[in-house]
């Protein structure tokens, strides 16, 4: 085995278990699952032609990270932010109006979690994992210049002293904190807590899920509606409107969903975003074809939040078919 062989595989060794975690950083740091996979590539790309240098005075975990926050600072020169339709600023819109897809706009993407480490086993990391990855606060962090997005994520999920922020971005330790006091305050006016969230794990949650799909596959909009809570939103990218309350989600799924009669949807269940999320397939054609990424989020109340990614280009990423045979 030659001497480069065994530096690789070395390498190669002791990088590869921190590859989810370095995608959920590039993840929140891009708001793309796709761009997180590749800025990953590239960044044990550039640390494996620069192993040899590594001189171990810091970890090995900190060192890959620092790749990987210059990796995603470069790929984010010039670029906008992510959007989700209800951060665009614009009002719940008509229920009933024409749907206008805006496939231009780079879109927010939803993450697996098995991608970005949400669904390990260990049920301290898990719930730092969950919150870090939730879809509203990767939203919320596209609001932030590049430089202030790396800071807030390096000091306050990563927990990194700020000395070491510094050395990794090239300034002051005083810079530092002044860009995390910035973010911090422009993070409360966009992404404010999320109040009673609810994990899936009680018997109630459980069946409010079951209930969910059973409505969907029924396509029973009455009891759909029943579900949601009173502020619930819906929305729906690429399509840049967003949908508010009960009666006008309802309105919607009536007036717009190709879906027409019981049978037509089929529900199979991922997770995406540290929260329950769906699969969502349409029966065309005598097949179902996929259809939709659905990510909820649910509350003591009811279902609080709904976002449909209709991007086929996910279903591989959460390990589902392009099609499923109607007897699945």
């Amino acid at each position: 085995m030659t001497t480069t062989t065994q530096a690789q595989d070395e390498f190669l060794r002791q990088a590869d278990p921190y590859r989810r975690e370095l995608t959920a950083h590039c993840y929140r740091m891009l708001g793309s699952i796709h761009d997180a996979e590749d800025l990953v590539q590239e960044t044990y790309l550039r640390a494996w032609r620069s192993y040899h240098t590594f001189e171990g005075r810091s970890s090995l975990r900190s060192w890959l990270y620092r790749i990987a926050t210059n990796v995603c600072l470069t790929a984010l020169e010039g670029r906008g932010r992510r959007p989700l339709p209800s951060g665009l600023g614009t009002a719940s819109a008509d229920p009933e109006a024409p749907l206008t897809e805006r496939p231009e706009v780079p879109w927010l993407e939803p993450a697996p979690d098995a991608m970005t480490g949400a669904s390990h086993a260990d049920p301290a990391q898990i719930v730092t994992s969950r919150e870090s990855v939730r879809l509203a606060l990767i939203a919320a962090l596209q609001h932030l210049p590049p430089r202030q997005r790396a800071v807030l994520i390096l000091r306050d999920v990563l927990k990194w002293r700020a000395a070491e922020v510094a050395e990794l971005l090239d300034v002051s330790t005083a810079a530092v904190n002044s860009m995390l006091q910035r973010a911090r305050a422009q993070l409360a006016t966009v992404a404010p807590a999320e109040d009673e969230v609810a994990e899936p794990a009680t018997r109630h949650q459980r069946d409010l899920l079951r209930r969910y799909v059973e409505a969907f596959e029924r396509y029973d909009v009455k009891a759909i509606v029943s579900l949601f809570t009173a502020d619930a939103v819906w929305e729906m990218p690429p399509f840049p409107t967003w949908y508010q309350g009960p009666d006008d989600i309802g309105r919607l799924i009536s007036a717009q969903c190709p879906a027409q009669r019981p049978g037509d949807l089929r529900l199979l269940p991922v997770e995406a975003n540290g929260r329950p999320a769906f699969a969502m397939y349409l029966r065309q054609d005598g097949v179902y074809h996929a259809f939709a990424i659905n990510v909820v989020t649910l509350t003591s109340a009811g279902v609080k939040h709904g976002t449909m990614f209709f991007d086929r280009s996910l279903f591989p990423l959460f390990g589902m078919p392009d099609t499923l045979p109607l007897a699945a």
